[in-house]
């Protein structure tokens, strides 16, 4: 079991490499074909986490450059590191029941999800554990609440977000299966109601001599270009001692475009290969069953949306945190969610504009950014015993919102 937790269900390249040499065996496709089909598949999803290690190695000084200015340490206790040094084999144990059970949901009820986000089949077993743990569970029970709630979460979200997935993509072969869930969910019900669809932000008319900008690597380079600056101003730290600021500033904006590039040529190499080669298991095994796949997926389709949602959502959500930090809103200081604004957020907008163009977009996003910092803060405030520091950085999300609703089904049994 730990074999399998520790080498296929967290390491995604051979997960997905193994789903595309298995899909492709059963449709008895010749032996070339299903070895070239599994390494390609396997191939997409490292450049994909390669772009993606990219993208969050030049959010995250942003981040750490701002905890110290505000002070913010992270305490024992308080980080992934040292809670799953004292719980990282219940979080398995979860994980393996979780699946079982997430299986048993596809195969015999009208939910027919597979999840096939590598690191959030630890991460929500992860927060539901904390949570139980906060909420005083220990031992058989914690383990199989955590369990259930995990294989719920991940049948059941991506199965609620199909319909909004579909009309951003206009393709229905696949589903999204990633914490921007609950914001996406908002923003497309707002973007629905206050949108137009008439005008979608890749219909954006820009100058000849701007076209540039139509480019998700060069507007993404330029957006956080600018935010080092600005950043690097406020928080000195952020630009390493003998650094010049300018020139950091613009390597960042290089990196921060070129993983861009890198991630969505995973992308397409990821879908070529793994979308026919699922549909051979789901005939096989679970019948009309639908990939959940990892947010970068949607990237592609409205490139525009991503970086209009990654803008919106920082001056949004500073903008809040500011407010909340000045008056002690939520009792813990929080910094700004860089990292889910471009993640989440950028999935957010993407759903947005799917139901009301550039316009639904824009408050989609806003909504969603201010649920962003409602969750963030609440969550962090009632872990303060086990995940917080790690909430306040990766948290805002459905990794907030279940970490919340894992304490409180614990805590009908464990007691708060």
């Amino acid at each position: 079991m730990n074999f399998v937790t520790d080498y296929i269900l967290k390491n995604p390249p051979v997960l997905l490499g193994l789903i595309a040499m298995l899909g492709l065996a059963v449709q008895k496709k010749p032996f070339s074909e299903i070895i070239k089909g599994s390494m390609t598949a396997a191939f997409g999803m490292v450049i994909l986490n390669a772009g993606v290690d990219m993208l969050t190695g030049t959010i995250s000084p942003i981040n750490t450059a701002v905890q110290e200015e505000l002070g913010v340490k992270v305490a024992k206790g308080l980080s992934d590191v040292t809670f799953t040094a004292d719980y990282g084999g219940t979080v398995g144990l979860v994980m393996f029941l979780g699946l079982i059970v997430h299986l048993f949901i596809a195969r015999f009820t009208p939910v027919k999800t597979i999840f096939l986000t590598g690191h959030m089949l630890w991460w929500f077993p992860f927060v539901l554990v904390a949570g139980g743990v906060e909420a005083g569970l220990a031992g058989t029970p914690l383990i199989v609440i955590s369990a259930i709630l995990t294989a719920c979460y991940w049948s059941f979200m991506p199965w609620i977000m199909r319909k909004y997935v579909w009309a951003a993509t206009e393709d229905d072969s696949f589903l999204i299966g990633h914490p921007t869930g609950i914001l996406s969910l908002v923003s497309g019900f707002v973007a629905k109601r206050l949108g137009n669809k008439e005008k979608s932000t890749e219909d954006l008319k820009v100058p000849e001599s701007l076209s540039f900008f139509r480019e998700i690597s060069i507007t993404g380079g330029i957006v956080i270009f600018l935010m080092y600056i600005v950043v690097g101003i406020i928080a000195p730290a952020l630009v390493p001692e003998g650094e010049n600021l300018f020139m950091f500033s613009m390597i960042a904006g290089l990196n921060f475009g070129a993983g861009l590039l890198i991630m969505l040529y995973g992308v397409r190499l990821l879908i070529n290969q793994i979308i026919p080669a699922f549909q051979g298991i789901a005939e096989k095994v679970v019948p009309g069953a639908k990939p959940a796949f990892d947010l970068p997926i949607l990237f592609n389709y409205r490139p525009n949306a991503v970086i209009i949602g990654f803008v919106v959502a920082m001056v949004t959500s500073t903008i809040l945190v500011i407010f909340a930090n000045s008056f002690n809103v939520f009792g813990v200081t929080i910094v700004p969610l860089v990292i889910t604004s471009f993640f989440e957020c950028g999935g957010a907008a993407i759903i947005g504009e799917g139901q009301g163009g550039f316009r639904g977009a824009v408050i989609g996003t806003v909504v969603a950014s201010i649920l962003m910092v409602i969750l963030v803060g609440f969550s962090a405030m009632l872990f303060s015993s086990t995940i917080q520091n790690w909430l306040l950085i990766f948290g805002g999300n459905d990794l907030s919102l279940w970490a919340m609703l894992g304490r409180f089904i614990s805590g009908l049994f464990g007691g708060f």
